[in-house]
């Protein structure tokens, strides 16, 4: 690699280490939302129906604007089977993320039994089995010759892997025992693990390696998001208790915009790095410290732009999510 090329990967490394721990938090919040013990009795169709008018015609809307997107601005051919597939795997790469809502909102009925009847310890044994799958048994196979034999390995015997485990966490997450200096620490611990471990392992093993640490379910992002999520959860945030404030109206709105925002940031961001406004905003032509993080705030704030008024339409507010 160029010299510029080492310092776009590292910073790139760098950043993607604390916003790694972006998906974990969301899984841990959903299901400290959705999985209380006093929702256990909620009909099976008085749920599903909330979580249709949550993200079933959204998700229908977005969907059909990625086709579009993909066929008319990147010149995808839309035949059958990419429509088709399109379908069944998100008609672009960041709909992975609803396809595991809906498998989250699939289990939660089941879930919500299993949290209500449970005692605490039988619930430690289900996370730390997987912890010791998800996030301890792959690195077995860094020893290259055993990598078949550890894949194996944990999808036949460890059930329970990947973000399932941070869904389950949510509600019993602020029961774990740390002191805000611990947690701090961990925190520190879990972002330089992830960022110099995999700067190592690509460096030493090659860049197959890196699924290891930079992984939403890998140890050091259990380590960051874990402690992160209770962090959060235990700052006195001032900027709820005034709703007056600059700050506070842009949390509420982004808070209410979530979803839009995320299915629609994509299209922002691409017009934004190609150039299709005129101008590029992008790691090749600005320093990668400083453009991913403005990436990133542009990309927020116009997402804002868009969809405050929008939502103001009742109609479209349903669509759009």
């Amino acid at each position: 690699m160029s010299p510029q090329g080492v310092e776009l990967w590292c910073t790139s490394d760098a950043y993607k280490s604390i916003a790694i721990a972006g998906v974990p938090l969301f899984a841990m919040l959903t299901g400290a939302l959705l999985l209380q013990p006093s929702k256990v009795d909620e009909p099976l169709r008085i749920f599903f129906k909330k979580r249709w008018s949550r993200i079933g015609l959204p998700l229908i809307f977005w969907g059909l604007v990625y086709f579009a997107w993909s066929f008319f601005v990147r010149g995808k051919p839309l035949t059958p089977d990419n429509v088709l597939v399109g379908i069944l795997t998100g008609p672009y790469y960041h709909f992975w993320f609803m396809y595991v809502l809906i498998g989250f909102y699939l289990l939660t009925p089941v879930l919500r039994v299993l949290i209500a009847k449970a005692d605490w310890k039988i619930m430690k044994y289900l996370l730390i089995l997987w912890l010791v799958g998800t996030a301890l048994v792959p690195f077995i196979g860094l020893y290259e010759n055993l990598n078949p034999a550890v894949n194996w390995f944990q999808r036949n015997v460890f059930f329970v892997t990947g973000l399932l485990g941070f869904f389950i966490l949510g509600p019993y997450v602020t029961r774990l025992r740390f002191s805000r200096r611990q947690l701090y620490a961990l925190l520190g611990l879990g972002v330089l693990s992830t960022a110099v471990g995999t700067y190592f392992l690509i460096g030493t093993l090659g860049m197959d390696y890196s699924r290891f640490l930079i992984d939403a379910a890998s140890l050091s992002s259990v380590a960051t998001s874990v402690s992160l999520f209770l962090i959060l959860a235990r700052t006195q945030n001032q900027l709820t208790e005034s709703g007056a404030n600059m700050g506070n109206r842009v949390l509420h709105a982004v808070s209410e915009n979530t979803l839009p925002i995320y299915l629609f940031h994509l299209i922002v961001l691409e017009t934004l790095q190609n150039g299709y406004l005129g101008f590029q905003i992008s790691v090749t032509t600005i320093n990668p410290v400083v453009s991913i993080p403005l990436l990133t705030a542009l990309t927020l704030f116009i997402c804002l732009a868009i969809f405050v008024p929008l939502k103001k339409v009742p109609y479209l507010k349903r669509v759009l999510g």
